[in-house]
Order: structure tokens, then C-alpha cells, then sequence
């Protein structure tokens, strides 16, 4: 049997340095919110201070095709991001890893970064008040970073295009819905959802 230095080094390892021994913190601003798909021992909502929440991902599969590309979320530059922050308990924290990985980086459109996060609805179970989580940043110099869409650009996307997993309309509509099952108030998606729904309206009246 092969010792461990000879074994193959998890995906997630060049990424992002995790403490041995520690347990892992993730923070959720779309899908991961209501569908995280790990084992986690709490869950807080929570504040992400220097990013926000944006149509700022191409999707050329998924809510889009490469002729006509869909938007899906990302996690820009400025403002700030109302989420969910989850704990992982050591134990499961390199297989979480390994589904993170699998799940959101496979186009390696996402930088992982350990960045600070405010518990918004007290402390945690070990009596903190923030936390250090892992956060899928989207790469700038991405291919599939759309940079400086308006409104209106991104409206039309959204209302537009359909990939393998549906219309991207439905994604918006999905995030929006949960966001406020989870007494998240976004009012930019809220916006783009009226916007992207008239237009789907318009088109289907002819």
C-alpha cells in the first residue's frame, strides 16, 4: 500500500489551503442556500461584506447553448451579500470538499476564497459572531465572465434562453422564490424577474 504522501491530492487542495483537524464553514448565495447537498451540523444566515450577487456567469450549457448563452450566479466585486453559512464537521469535511469541487468548478469559472462572514441571527454554536467560509468568487479573467451587462442586456437573456436544465427564466424564478422562502429580500432579482417575465410575456403574445 502506497504511503500517504504517494496518494493522489484531492482537486480541491491547489485551491484552498484547510486547517487539519478544523471544521469547514461554506457560504451559500444561490443553489448551495436551499440545496447545499453536504452533511453540515448548523446553519446561520449571513453576511458576505465586499461581494454581491450577480447575473455575471455565462451558462452555455445548463440555461444557455453556445449559440445563445444564458446567465446563472455569481459573486462580484462591491456591495455586500445576504446568505446562508454552513458548518461541516471535520469528519465530513473532505468529502464536502470533493462535492463543492465536482459541483462548482468544473469550468473553473469560480475562485475559492476563505473570506469573513457575519452571522446575521446570533452566534454559533461555538459562540461566534463571524466566520472564516469558503466562497465561490467568480474569475474576472474568465471566458465566461460577462463584464458590465446592463439591465436590460441581462433582462433579455434571462427571458431568452434555455439550456439542458430549462429555461434560464426558471433559474431567476427558483432563486428568487427560495430566496424569500429563507427571508432573503433581494431586490435586484426581484426587479430582473418583473422585467424578464414581461418580456417572456411579450414574445409568447407575439
Amino acid at each position: 500500500m502506497a504511503p500517504d504522501s504517494q496518494l493522489p491530492r484531492p482537486a480541491w487542495s491547489a485551491d484552498i489551503a484547510v486547517e487539519p483537524g478544523s471544521d469547514l464553514w461554506v457560504f451559500g448565495y444561490g443553489s448551495l442556500m436551499w440545496n447545499p447537498e453536504f452533511p453540515f451540523v448548523e446553519r446561520h444566515a449571513a453576511t458576505l461584506p465586499g461581494y454581491h450577487r450577480s447575473f455575471c456567469v455565462s451558462s452555455h450549457r445548463y440555461r444557455g447553448t453556445p449559440e445563445r448563452p444564458g446567465l446563472v450566479l455569481g459573486l462580484d466585486r462591491g456591495g455586500s451579500c445576504r446568505g446562508i453559512v454552513f458548518r461541516v464537521a471535520v469528519a465530513d469535511v473532505p468529502a464536502t470538499l470533493d462535492c463543492l469541487w465536482e459541483r462548482e468548478m468544473i469550468n473553473r469559472v469560480y475562485r475559492p476564497k476563505l473570506l469573513q462572514v457575519r452571522l446575521r441571527d446570533g452566534r454559533s454554536a461555538g459562540g461566534l459572531e463571524a466566520v472564516r467560509a469558503c466562497c465561490f468568487v467568480v474569475d474576472r479573467d474568465h471566458p465566461q465572465y460577462c463584464r458590465g451587462l446592463d439591465e436590460s442586456a441581462v433582462v433579455c437573456r434571462i427571458a431568452d434562453c434555455c439550456g439542458q436544465r430549462g429555461p434560464n427564466i426558471e433559474y431567476l424564478a427558483n432563486t428568487v422564490r427560495h430566496l424569500d422562502g429563507l427571508g432573503i429580500r433581494d431586490g435586484r432579482l426581484s426587479r430582473l424577474l418583473r422585467l424578464a417575465s414581461d418580456r417572456s410575456r411579450s414574445i409568447a403574445d407575439g
